[in-house]
């Protein structure tokens, strides 16, 4: 995800920036535009195989939300199959979360 997002030209990303939410957790998304307030988070076939990890996923990312946070989930599809598709999703939230 790294690689394609410095190929596409995308400022580059904080790895894990700790993002503190309701109740005093901190979370450490696996990439954010902090500027933006935009979080990614790639979902492995670990995330959906084993219930635990999805129930989790799901509480994360409406903290996270509730914060204030955009949360991207990131797929292999997006990344293998359809990058381009992606890399204009992304844009668009990133620009329309653009500080002005």
């Amino acid at each position: 995800m790294r690689l394609l997002l410095a190929a596409s030209r995308f400022a580059t990303p904080e790895i894990r920036h700790p993002i503190e939410v309701e109740g005093g957790l901190v979370f450490h998304p696996d990439l954010a535009f902090v500027a933006e307030r935009v979080a990614l988070e790639y979902e492995g076939d670990g995330h959906r195989a084993d219930r635990t990890t999805w129930l989790d996923d799901i509480e994360r990312r409406e903290l996270m939300e509730a914060a204030g946070w955009r949360v991207v989930r990131v797929t292999s599809r997006d990344t293998f199959e359809h990058p381009e598709l992606f890399v204009v999703r992304l844009r668009r939230i990133l620009q329309s979360r653009t500080p002005r």
